[in-house]
């Protein structure tokens, strides 16, 4: 049986596939705690700006600058072939290819983490074709192969297999590869993405996928959300009538390991839409581009005022981003605004006792209101109160762009509705 195996994904009766996501430490903090930070930041430049548009980067021929996952702190775990080989990989609806590390790679970077090995699949396929991917000052390089995806039969899936990762920072990374969940029309070497595949070949009941990040500090380090435990809460029924849907489909069930200063409970779901994870009622926001999962903002406000995006901007729901980004002078006022200095770090910070009383950034979307709290722009660890916003650099020509990354992802279970290519946004249970 030939098949790419999601490992920790469950199969619900509805024929929808749950992939549980953990949250660890994102490489910042490996770097900041192996005396690393400070030295990394003085040589890498790191502009969120690049990952959508790749010539911003130093490198030429880019086409995901790792750099821009620096703060990503959730991940799933997948296998690829037959018999599967397994990864730990980034769930990015802002980029469309799936990479991981491999044999041929023997950079620093490959040798402390998993790699795959194309002998011992009896379902490979090798190709051609050669891949490169951005950071910093130097790229990724690989190779295209084709193999299967699993409990889901997601056959001759074309993937990367990586043969350098120059740079020593990503010895840290705390992921293998990415899974891209964009559009194809930017997916490079024009790769059908992994969702397509599942959708062409009829193994979701919807052309959707939805998404639910566990708010911070809910549940403990290594424990379940309890309000949405990954194997014991019964599988609810997908909502029909939002985007075309099919029959149903099922497959095996297979539970993911937790390990110390980890946390679960967040998920992507494959297929259909899960209410319980959200109370009222879902906003649909049209899609603006059919590249990434670009839409349309009106104007942001803080207290009722507009601080930001005074014409209309662009924004781009991005699973791959931890932060809040935006334009420079807009990111920089609203930092004003909240009183926000900055430490010695370079950090962006505010009195941890003034966070109660700041105020809600609120985005305007096709004509409703989304606020986020001060409680998910402001991260508390235990020294200081450090904001979660990131001032980007853009082509003038481009105009106002804003990443909703995780920090706003949390406070909104998300729907990336292909079908009708619209997002569909509730507040999370």
């Amino acid at each position: 049986m030939k098949w790419l195996l999601l490992l920790g994904l469950v199969a619900l009766s509805e024929g929808l596939y749950k992939v549980p996501l953990t949250k660890k430490k994102s490489l910042r903090q490996n770097l900041m705690e192996n005396g690393l930070l400070d030295d990394f930041l003085k040589t890498h430049g790191i502009n969120p700006a690049s990952k959508y548009f790749p010539s911003l980067d130093a490198s030429s021929g880019a086409t995901q600058p790792l750099t821009n996952y620096m703060d990503s702190e959730y991940f799933g775990t997948i296998g690829i072939g037959t018999p599967p080989q397994e990864f730990t990989v980034i769930f990015d609806t802002g980029s469309s290819n799936l990479w991981v590390p491999s044999v041929y790679c023997s950079s620093p970077a490959c040798t402390n983490h998993n790699r795959f090995n194309p002998k011992k699949s009896s379902t490979y396929k090798p190709t051609r074709q050669s891949v490169s991917i951005a950071y910093g000052t130097g790229s990724m390089t690989g190779v295209l192969g084709y193999d299967t995806v699993a409990g889901i039969a997601d056959t001759n899936q074309i993937f990367g297999l990586s043969q350098t990762e120059p740079g020593s920072f990503l010895y840290y990374c705390p992921f293998d590869g990415i899974l891209g969940l964009a559009f194809p029309s930017i997916s490079s070497s024009g790769a059908t993405p992994v969702f397509d595949n599942m959708w062409n070949q009829g193994l979701v009941p919807q052309d959707l996928f939805s998404v639910y990040l566990s708010p911070d500090h809910r549940g403990g380090a290594g424990s379940l959300d309890q309000r949405h435990p990954a194997r014991e809460r019964p599988p609810a029924g997908p909502s029909m009538g939002t985007a075309q849907a099919r029959g149903p489909k099922t497959s095996e069930v297979l539970s993911p390991t937790l390990h110390s200063n980890e946390e679960s409970g967040s998920v992507v779901i494959f297929g259909g839409i899960d209410s319980s994870y959200y109370t009222g009622k879902l906003s649909w926001i049209p899609l603006s581009s059919e590249t990434y999962w670009q839409i349309t903002v009106e104007r942001v406000t803080m207290n009722g005022q507009t601080v930001a995006c005074s014409g209309g901007c662009q924004a781009i729901v991005d699973t791959g981003t931890s932060l809040l980004s935006g334009p420079v002078n807009a990111i920089a006022s609203i930092l004003t605004h909240i009183g926000a200095t900055q430490n010695a770090n370079g950090a962006m910070v505010v009195s941890c006792s003034s966070v109660q009383s700041l105020p809600d950034l609120v985005f305007h979307m096709n004509g409703a209101k989304f606020p986020v709290p001060a409680s998910a722009y402001i991260q508390q660890d235990q020294q200081s109160c450090m904001t979660g916003l990131q001032g980007m650099d853009i082509p003038t020509p481009s105009g106002e762009l804003w990443i909703l990354g995780d920090v706003f992802i949390r406070q909104y279970y998300v729907i990336f509705d292909r079908a009708h290519n619209q997002v569909g946004l509730a507040t999370v249970a």
